[in-house]
């Protein structure tokens, strides 16, 4: 006879993820602002230009050791980043936004798929559980309309957006063991920077006014954003692509939260749906352990 039980278990690494998960949410609200100031391909160069300089200043002595491994990973991770905010924010112009949410919340399925696709790797099966659930949370949350599958532009856009995403999470995890974490930390952000300001020429976009408000989002996000990815970085050598995924996926959740501190108001179906998201991110956490009587682990006692 066997007995089966599941363990939960939390790892230093993975507590970051969720912190970090709540800065994120907590950014949605100056982003919002911040879009009145300035076109969102400028912004996201802005925002991304600053983070890389915070980096820089902090392992500025480093930065000379960069190997052409990190300039390589740092520029592929750094395309990935520009292309995920950017395309994200440009389709938000053309569809709404619980569409737009949907959307990009294809990369939760998406992270495991590619991961399969591109490195073999197959996910466990509380890992599959968890995703499905907080995947299901997202949809409910969002709250799509009937018209999703009728793809226009802005849609694609998006679609492309979280497939970035999805590409950024995995580049993350298949170098995260192999380079130094500041130094290709500034080259990803330089890099993200860089693409965000060149797409400024095929969108139309002109640089806006330079106003107190747009400068202060600007270098309080970038920093955000400086520490969102060396933290990435650093705990995706010990956490699966998978795992960080539903970790991710926590973001709309404190976006609400601090949305209804801000006067929103999410309605119950929206509730129901961050519940499964929760859900989804302890699931997947869960490891199914089978233990045997000690009797029957002794080789040939009992026979």
């Amino acid at each position: 006879m066997s007995a089966s039980r599941y363990t939960f278990s939390i790892k230093p690494q993975e507590a970051l993820l969720i912190l970090i998960t709540m800065f994120w949410g907590g950014t949605f609200l100056a982003v919002q602002y911040a879009v009145t100031l300035s076109d969102p391909f400028f912004f996201v160069g802005l925002r991304f230009a600053t983070a890389a300089l915070a980096v820089a200043l902090i392992s500025f002595k480093t930065l000379k050791g960069l190997t052409r491994k990190e300039l390589f990973a740092g520029v592929a991770i750094g395309i990935a980043i520009a292309m995920g905010y950017s395309l994200q924010t440009w389709g938000l112009q053309t569809i709404p936004s619980s569409k737009s949410a949907f959307i990009t919340a294809m990369y939760v399925p998406l992270v495991p798929l590619l991961q399969w696709l591109c490195l073999g790797r197959m996910p466990g099966l509380m890992s599959c559980i968890g995703i499905v659930l907080a995947f299901t949370g997202l949809v409910l949350l969002a709250g799509p309309g009937d018209n999703l599958l009728a793809m226009g532009p802005g849609e694609i856009i998006t679609l492309i957006g979280a497939v970035a995403i999805a590409a950024e999470i995995i580049l993350i995890s298949a170098w995260a063991g192999e380079v130094d974490v500041k130094r290709v930390t500034v080259v990803q952000l330089t890099t993200a920077s860089l693409v965000a300001f060149a797409a400024m020429v095929p969108a139309g976009e002109r640089v806006p006014p330079m106003s107190s408000g747009l400068i202060i989002v600007a270098l309080g996000l970038g920093i955000f954003s400086a520490i969102i990815q060396v933290t990435m970085n650093w705990a995706q050598r010990s956490v699966s692509p998978t795992r960080a995924t539903v970790i991710y996926t926590g973001e709309p959740v404190w976006a609400g939260i601090f949305g209804r501190l801000a006067g929103e108001r999410l309605p119950m179906l929206a509730l129901v749906g961050a519940a499964f998201i929760i859900i989804g991110v302890l699931v997947s956490e869960l490891k199914l352990k089978k233990r045997r009587r000690e009797a029957q682990k002794q080789q040939g006692e009992g026979a």
